[in-house]
């Protein structure tokens, strides 16, 4: 039962950081990146989709975003969700092309994303703690159920191994993300 229990908080903390890693592909940096846009809520036909599924996404320079549409009805839809997101670019259309030019970062729009970043890791950190605070108290209530002390402070212990390890890599992920942001 205890190991039970430290087997789905660790399930969900390691889903935690995988939706953390992929939260930060949105976060720009000074390149380009499909990560940026694709997964923008586009308000299509009623119902809100992610923009990877209604188009082909892509690079073609260092400062461009290509995005070409599969459906010409949904061009307006996905430049609204683009302007809406505040990106810091407004997307150009020709046809079913849309083409998003990124300017160059200041150096005080590039703390201003760094700042952000921090505000961001430590909501990722605070869901763990979370997680970690509710399987603690399943544990404990399984001392009431007979399990001994040593057991329950054994799986305490093991509980805080696991929060310790996914925060540090939200942290390791953060310190990337920041250098890469940085450096550009």
């Amino acid at each position: 039962m205890l190991q039970d229990l430290l087997k789905d908080a660790e399930n969900r903390m390691k889903k935690t950081v995988f939706k953390y890693k992929d939260e930060l592909a949105g976060i720009r940096t000074g390149r380009a990146s499909t990560g940026i846009v694709e997964n923008l809520e586009v308000d299509y036909y009623g119902s809100k989709m992610p923009l990877k599924q209604l188009a082909t996404i892509s690079t073609p320079e260092a400062n461009q975003i290509l995005i070409q549409t599969w459906d010409q009805n949904a061009v307006s839809a996905i430049e609204k969700a683009i302007q809406e997101a505040n990106i810091g670019a407004n997307p150009q259309t020709e046809g079913n092309l849309i083409r998003i030019i990124l300017p160059p970062m200041t150096e005080e729009r590039r703390k201003e994303i760094v700042k952000q970043l921090h505000k961001f890791a430590e909501e990722y950190r605070i869901i763990l703690r979370n997680i970690r605070r509710d399987i603690k108290e399943e544990i404990e209530k399984l001392k009431k159920e007979g399990f001994s002390e040593d057991e329950v402070k054994k799986a305490l212990d093991n509980l805080q191994k696991i929060t310790d390890k996914y925060v540090k890599q939200i942290n390791e992920l953060t310190e990337e993300k920041e250098e890469e942001i940085l450096s550009l």
